[in-house]
Formats: structure tokens, sequence, C-alpha cells
């Protein structure tokens, strides 16, 4: 079963987007996917997965230089 995971962030640009796009891709499944919500003032990530853990992505996030936080549902 797919969970929604979503998160604040840093990322504010589509070129900020692209440079995170190839750490996201990596850490998705098959059929799995995530987008951004920029018009949101928490410049929202949206991730629906199936096995990946929030943690995960707040890493490769910060690690890339951005804030990245989840979200309570």
């Amino acid at each position: 079963m797919k969970t929604v995971l979503v998160f604040k962030t840093s990322v504010t640009t589509s070129s900020k987007i692209q440079k995170v796009k190839p750490l996201l891709d990596k850490l998705m499944a098959s059929g799995e996917k995530w987008n951004f919500d920029l018009e949101d003032c928490d410049n929202i990530l949206r991730v629906e997965a199936i096995s990946l853990q929030p943690d995960a992505i707040i890493q490769n996030l910060q690690n890339a230089g951005f804030i990245c936080a989840e979200l309570a549902d």
C-alpha cells in the first residue's frame, strides 16, 4: 500500500527541482512518484511511496543544501 509523505522544503524554483531530481529519482522504486508544489508557502514536496522512509528523503535534500522537514498529517 502506498503512503503519502509530505515535506516542507526550501526548494523554491524549477532549477532547484532539477538539482534534486536525480537524488529523488534514485530513492524511488517502481511505481513511486514525487512532486513539488512551489505555489504553496511551504514549497511542499509530496511523495507517494511504498517502502521509502522519510529520513532518507530529508537526509538527501539536506545533503544537497536544502531544508526539508516532514509535515504531520
